[in-house]
């Protein structure tokens, strides 16, 4: 029997798929718990239509993903900190300080989890960090931290 899952199954497959288990199975375990629905007519067209609506999306994201990286390739942030003895920063810049002042120099919304900081920073200087837009895109960010 051909069955499209509606949640993943171990030893099946994932969620969304169509798969041929044997009758009794289906009728037995997967349908009553839910697990699956019958293949017909009217559950493989929207299946496609899930699918069709799921690469939309994933296009949408990957056009702004490209838009933003587009964006940040011009800019050049400035963070101002003050510091104590031998120009040495009270704390550190933190990935939440650098998307804060991206949004408010900028307006360029970016969520702070997306940006890759490889060390702490405790030091005046100019900096350029990776940020991970979308799986396939990544961009860069430059920034001060002056005085």
């Amino acid at each position: 029997m051909k069955v499209i899952l509606t949640q993943d199954v171990k030893g099946q497959g994932k969620k969304g798929q169509l798969v041929d288990v044997s009758d009794g199975y289906a009728r037995n375990f997967l349908l009553p718990k839910k697990l699956a629905v019958e293949a017909n007519a009217a559950n493989m067209s929207e299946l496609k239509n899930a699918e069709t609506k799921k690469r939309i999306q994933e296009e949408k994201e990957l056009a702004a993903a490209k838009e933003a990286e587009a964006k940040l390739e011009g800019c050049m942030v400035k963070i101002q900190r003050t510091s104590g003895a031998d120009d040495k920063l009270y704390g550190s810049v933190s990935t939440k300080d650098i998307a804060e002042a991206l949004a408010s120099q900028f307006g360029i919304e970016i969520d702070k989890r997306k940006i890759v900081l490889d060390d702490a920073i405790k030091a005046y200087g100019s900096y350029t960090v990776n940020v991970k837009l979308h799986p396939a895109v990544s961009g860069k960010i430059n920034f001060i931290v002056t005085k």
